[in-house]
């Protein structure tokens, strides 16, 4: 028999703290965790009345705080981050805010060697949990390897105050993971890539517990914001496990990354992602009008209109969709769509008219 050689290595958050009035626990998580004296805030104007000005009064008594307010997830926004932990000489970070404060958080705190914890004003999407970061440059947004928060503070209350609108996002994002974990197969059946049977498993779960349960996810309930953080985070822990991206991210992300350079932010990652797995469902030969109930039904979008995409910009993207990670073998294969076969597509799951 063989040497066995094979090493792996995975970082998970040491404290998911998942409940109302969970951000009062700040404090006493930072003293757990052991951190040092200084540490910075990264949120934005809005999430700093929403959370971050109780976060900062919580910490503020007994550690030296700064705050600084961004914007985006850009590489120039990520810079102001990481000068200001440097000024400050900040040993951690507190990310509180929407995806853009946590992926410059995490990606801030990857270069700088320090702890973040994540603490979502909103789940529009799964990254409160992963290593993953995606930053916009000028032309188009980038998903990054990162760091992974060493805990995880999601506060019922604040999240449901946000505009539903996230929080269908985030749905929809999980959702797409079984397109993604149908072109994750194929590129192990095809070209014979790893895969993490455990990550699968994971993931699969996310996607299918929100799906199972869709009806019961209703704006304004509180309710309905804990039970799908558990499965916003389980999704997120499986790129962990994964080392990728892959068990989330597949064909679908590459029709949301498209739509990204045709008209950034006309709409959320997590619906583009959603509408796109719609349509790669049928693409894969799946169950495509089960994954669009479950988002009608969550109350995301399922059509171009409803994304704010024209038809044509919907073609356009599904054509340019192969394209955008060219190293990522999908339903797509290696050739892409043709516009002949992606208006067809696009019809056929009457997501154009």
């Amino acid at each position: 028999m063989a040497d066995f050689t094979k090493n792996k290595s995975m970082e998970f958050p040491r404290i998911v703290d998942i409940g109302h009035d969970a951000i009062d626990n700040v404090f006493d998580i930072c003293q757990t965790l052991q951190f040092g004296k200084n540490g910075l805030i990264v949120t934005g104007a809005d999430t700093y009345k929403a959370a971050g000005k109780r976060v900062e009064d919580l910490v503020s008594e007994r550690r030296n705080i700064v705050t600084t307010l961004t914007g985006n997830a850009t590489y120039e926004n990520l810079a102001k981050v990481e000068e200001a932990a440097k000024e400050h000489k900040a040993s951690f970070i507190l990310a509180v805010g929407g995806g853009s404060k946590i992926d410059v958080s995490k990606m801030a705190a990857s270069n700088l060697n320090i702890p973040f914890i994540s603490i979502p004003t909103s789940v529009a999407h799964d990254g409160i949990a992963s290593d993953r970061a995606s930053i916009k440059s000028e032309k188009e947004s980038n998903s990054v390897g990162a760091v992974s928060p060493i805990a995880i503070i999601a506060d019922t209350k604040v999240i449901n105050d946000a505009p539903y609108r996230y929080l269908a996002a985030g749905c929809a994002d999980v959702i797409s993971n079984l397109t993604a974990l149908r072109d994750w197969e194929l590129a192990n059946k095809i070209k014979n890539e790893e895969i993490s049977s455990s990550a699968v498993l994971i993931a699969r779960y996310a996607a299918e517990e929100i799906i199972n349960n869709c009806k019961i996810i209703k704006p304004g309930q509180e309710e309905s914001v804990w039970f799908l953080l558990k499965p916003i985070v389980a999704s997120g822990v499986s790129m962990l496990m994964a080392g990728s991206s892959r068990p989330t991210s597949g064909s679908e992300h590459m029709f949301s990354h498209a739509l990204d350079t045709i008209r950034p932010d006309t709409a959320l990652h997590g619906e583009q992602c959603g509408v796109g797995s719609i349509m790669m469902m049928k693409l894969q030969g799946g169950d495509w009008k089960r994954t669009r109930e479950a988002l009608k039904s969550i109350g995301a979008p399922t059509t171009a209109k409803e994304l704010g995409f024209t038809d044509e910009e919907i073609i356009e993207a599904l054509v340019k969709a192969r394209g955008m990670r060219v190293e990522r073998y999908t339903v797509l294969g290696k050739k892409g769509l043709s516009e002949k076969a992606a208006a067809r597509l696009a019809k056929a799951t009457g997501v154009i008219g």
